[in-house]
């Protein structure tokens, strides 16, 4: 299932910005190229490695505003899956007999 989201003009400009900097991490330049790859193509999908990385980026004290910013972008066009853990009638102790 495919989302209708494309990275806009302003974040893939930072996306760009990203990719050509040499103190950009591997992590801030999978996410920023994922990003890249879907600007004004509303069919693609960020993968789960690419998700990923763009977390890792978001969480890191030292990414770019720019490097965050091509990350919130590719976690934005990544289709989310429900889990199946705990308390989602996957037969665990919630829902027992009183």
């Amino acid at each position: 299932m495919s989302k209708k989201e494309v990275t806009s003009k302003r974040a893939a400009s930072k996306a760009a910005k990203t990719l050509s900097s040499s103190s950009a991490s591997k992590a801030a330049k999978s996410a920023a190229g994922s990003a890249l790859s879907q600007h004004k193509a509303p069919g693609k999908e960020t993968s789960k490695s690419a998700a990923s990385a763009a977390s890792k980026t978001l969480n890191s004290p030292t990414a770019s505003k720019a490097a965050k910013s091509a990350a919130g972008s590719a976690l934005t066009q990544r289709s989310r899956v429900a889990s199946r853990g705990p308390g989602t009638n996957s037969g665990g102790p919630r829902g027992g007999k009183k």
